[in-house]
């Protein structure tokens, strides 16, 4: 018996425990996707976008390089679009000249970025658009909520994290340009060209090679953040427990309703009674009220039938209106069991209501 109070005590407390234990809902899942908070790593976005770059950059190079010389050599040449005067007009057009060759430069390696940041999004969190994080939100001003902030333990494994990638990343760029030292020196007997390639694609595989780092430390940092994601997401007992109550609805209000509904429909059983040509009884137990109008139904009609208390109900009633009572328990027991209200009579009880109907017919003289 101290056990099973025990047992009990202890699954109220687990149920009013205020620690979060119990996976997240469907309900909650929504509910926090429509306020935008979703699973969604930052470091993914970064270091999958500057690989694009560098890539793009890569693929893109002759076509920037040559774009590149020309526009040098144009402005190496501006001295003969002066012919010897300083003029506005020249002047302007040097510089519409070198704004259009930047955004031809650019224009393929941005357009690629763009397009695939916005897929790298959709490919964390779907379609989504919300409003919802945008409100301001008047407790981000409490000084102290924002000390709490600045030194929770997010914070410190921010600045761990930031801390890693500049010292990984740090370390690939030095060792990549010391694999790389012994080249530096023959910079001084290449051309202009070739020192150029040579500067383009030592930048190039060397923003490479830290994306490449960058994306396995992204690949860690989206996994810690699902699993920060979901630990937040857990709910306590009770909040499940009042969520159920919410889809649900509150069981006494159910039953209330419930309740209701049955005594709205024992009222309008009640009354089709008086419209019964025959009441047919247990003769204590069961009452059932049966109807015939050929010119309605093909077979006599339950209008109403009841048990017990109800089945007295329908005897008073039909009492009240003079209308016949006949006592066939086995009739009664079966119709009670096998129609339903407002349903014909199976073709197996034909032979006995219409015995119990000709009777009182033959009593009506009809």
């Amino acid at each position: 018996m101290i056990a099973l109070l025990e047992y009990n005590l202890l699954i109220n407390l687990q149920l009013f425990s205020e620690e979060k234990t119990e996976t997240a809902s469907t309900k909650k899942r929504k509910d926090a996707r429509e306020k935008g908070q979703v699973v969604k790593s930052k470091e993914i976005v970064t270091a999958v976008l500057l690989l694009i770059t560098f890539l793009s950059l890569r693929a893109f190079s002759p076509f920037v390089f040559e774009n590149l010389h020309y526009a040098m050599a144009k402005f190496f040449n501006f001295n003969d679009l002066l012919k010897g005067r300083f003029e506005v007009e020249n002047a302007m057009q040097l510089y519409a000249f070198g704004a259009w060759t930047f955004v031809k430069v650019m224009a393929p390696i941005l357009l690629v970025t763009a397009f695939l940041s916005v897929i790298i999004n959709i490919l964390q969190v779907g379609f989504l658009f919300t409003l919802k994080p945008l409100v301001p939100k008047f407790d981000k001003l409490n000084p102290i909520e924002g000390f709490k902030r600045i030194f929770s333990s997010h914070s410190l494994l921010e600045l761990i994290k930031s801390i890693l990638k500049i010292t990984i990343v740090g370390f690939v760029v030095y060792n990549y340009f010391m694999n790389n030292y012994a080249d530096i020196p023959n910079l001084l007997a290449m051309s202009i060209e070739e020192s150029t390639m040579f500067i383009g694609n030592t930048i190039v595989n060397t923003g490479i090679r830290v994306a490449m780092v960058l994306m396995l430390i992204a690949i860690f940092d989206y996994a810690y953040e699902f699993w920060q994601f979901e630990k937040k997401l857990k709910m306590t007992k009770q909040e499940v427990k009042e969520e159920y109550k919410q889809a649900e609805g509150n069981p006494q209000v159910k039953s209330k309703i419930k309740e209701k509904q049955r005594q709205m429909a024992l009222k309008r059983m009640m009354s089709e009674v008086p419209k019964a040509d025959v009441i047919i009884t247990n003769p204590t137990h069961f009452a059932i009220a049966i109807k015939y109008d050929s010119g309605v139904s093909e077979a006599p009609l339950v209008i109403a039938k009841g048990k017990d208390l109800i089945a007295q109900k329908i005897k008073e009633i039909a009492k009240n209106n003079n209308i016949p009572t006949v006592e066939n328990k086995p009739l009664a027991q079966a119709l009670y069991k096998s129609v339903d209200i407002g349903r014909e009579i199976p073709a197996e009880l034909y032979k006995a209501v219409a015995e119990v109907l000709a009777f009182v017919y033959g009593l009506k003289n009809k």
